[in-house]
């Protein structure tokens, strides 16, 4: 349908870890809306560890990422462009608890971008689900080590080779966003859920954001999708825009328990073309 737009298509890549909020379950869904929205720039203003931005298939003229964490925008920063200097530094690296939990010690304020993006990238591979605050080292007994380079290695290629070209920095969202707004550009935006603001960091993010979320959204030339959890207050927050359910199911207790979710996805279109993209 967009291939007008789109000349290039890409095959999808891996995120390199796991990260608390990934939209492992959404992904289809959100990809699919997103390759379907007529945009020539797109700009992801949570990147988080890429789960949707690796995801898609089509690649327009300009692709902008965006995260406040210093960790994550260092992270893809360093991969994009000192790859074999940053396998080096990963190469003999031990996927041990001590080494985990001396790593965790370290204030990564005091590292190099290099040491920082290789802490990061360990911590988010050998911690219990993705978590960023709180980390715990987590082991799989049916599976292997969640850090073997041998494996890892060809996964952080292809995403420094999916990076090439594109734009990452590190603004907060309102500053992110009012810089890379045309009326071209398709915006997504995977905010902390309502009720876990802290969950990636004290200072990144707090509750009173939703509401200059949704007022500046209200005013942007460009479009944008939205995902996030269902809660009345995010409803009522941003009750002006068209908003779509969508049904998931998430295992828990080691999945012999599966638990339905409902996610928010909004978006300024009108609520006959979200429901077109999302079908």
């Amino acid at each position: 349908m967009l291939s007008n737009l789109f000349p290039e298509m890409v095959e999808q890549v891996h995120p390199a870890a796991a990260y608390i909020g990934g939209k492992r379950k959404l992904s289809r869904v959100i990809c699919r809306a997103i390759d379907r929205i007529p945009h020539r720039r797109y700009a992801e203003v949570f990147v988080g560890m890429g789960g949707i931005f690796l995801k898609r298939s089509r690649v327009p003229s300009a692709e902008f990422i965006n995260d406040w964490s210093e960790d994550v925008s260092t992270f893809f920063r360093i991969l994009q462009r000192h790859y074999v200097a940053f396998l080096d530094m990963l190469r003999f690296q031990l996927a041990t608890r001590s080494g985990f939990e001396r790593l965790i010690r370290i204030d990564p304020s005091t590292q190099t971008d290099l040491e920082r993006a290789a802490r990061f990238l360990y911590l988010q591979r050998l911690a219990y689900g993705g978590k960023v605050t709180g980390r715990s080292f987590g082991v799989d007994p049916c599976g292997g080590s969640g850090f073997d380079v041998s494996k890892l290695g060809p996964l952080l290629e292809s995403i420094h080779e999916r990076l090439s070209g594109v734009t990452i920095e590190r603004l907060p969202w309102s500053d992110f966003v009012s810089r890379y707004d045309t009326p071209e550009t398709l915006f997504y935006l995977d905010p902390p859920y309502y009720g876990c603001e802290t969950d990636y960091g004290a200072d990144l993010f707090d509750r009173g954001q939703f509401a200059l979320m949704a007022e500046q959204l209200g005013e942007i030339e460009g479009s944008f999708l939205l995902s996030i959890n269902d809660h009345p207050a995010v409803r009522a927050t941003f009750a002006k825009f068209a908003m779509a359910e969508v049904e998931l199911t998430y295992s828990v207790g080691g999945g012999k328990n599966i638990k339905p979710v409902t996610e928010l996805v909004i978006s300024n279109l009108s609520y006959e073309d979200l429901r077109r993209a999302l079908a």
